[in-house]
């Protein structure tokens, strides 16, 4: 299987070819995860969400069931997405099978989709595959995700190499992203990842230069 044929995978991320997709971090689903600290979840998906604020990469939200089932959106996450940002409620597990979330996913004209979830099998996985066999490349967050136990993890995990979706942390994937150092969005961007350390120490090499 050729470069082409795979999707594209080693082409960089880029913040003009790349959009972001959370699915599913609830706070009745949050409850039910042991594979990651919830505080640690909750802080990554925060931080991926800000990254990709500050870079203007656009974000699809939705939660299942969210009046009935599995409660609203975790509020830190619904304080770090930009104002307005509409977080789309359906009722089909596959976020990709509700029309509104595939639509509003394919208005951002990106090829490559980084999708984070709860479940890490389900709510991330299954778009995932679906976006790949829509002529997507499909990137999951892992530690922007999470599920109910190790077990889970580790089939979830296994399924997505063996279908060739592409695993990664939020904050590789953000700096990837960012590509320059030098651009007037990474400060923005590595505080965003609670990477204060990066901001000073440009600022230390900037008041040493001068």
């Amino acid at each position: 299987m050729n470069e082409r044929e795979r999707g594209g995978f080693l082409d960089p991320i880029t913040r003009e070819n790349v959009a972001v997709v959370l699915v599913d971090h609830q706070v009745g689903l949050l409850s039910g995860v042991r594979d990651i600290p919830v505080g640690e979840l909750k802080h990554n998906v925060v931080a991926l969400a800000k990254a990709a604020a500050a870079l203007d990469i656009p974000l699809v939200t939705t939660t299942t069931a969210a009046d009935s089932m599995w409660g609203p959106t975790a509020p830190e996450l619904v304080e770090a997405l930009p104002a307005g940002q509409e977080i789309i409620d359906r009722s089909s597990v596959n976020a990709w099978d509700d029309d509104r979330v595939r639509e509003a996913i394919e208005a951002t004209g990106r090829r490559k989709l980084i999708f984070a979830g709860v479940s890490l099998e389900v709510c991330a996985a299954l778009p995932a595959y679906s976006a790949l066999a829509a002529g997507h490349d499909a990137y999951v967050a892992v530690d922007a995700s999470g599920t109910f136990s190790a077990t889970k993890r580790e089939a979830g995990l296994l399924r997505m190499q063996q279908a060739g979706v592409v695993l990664s942390d939020y904050s590789t994937l953000m700096v990837e992203a960012l590509a320059d150092n030098a651009a007037p969005e990474a400060g923005a961007v590595y505080a965003a990842l609670d990477m204060p350390f990066a901001v000073l120490v440009g600022q230390i090499s900037a008041a040493y230069r001068a």
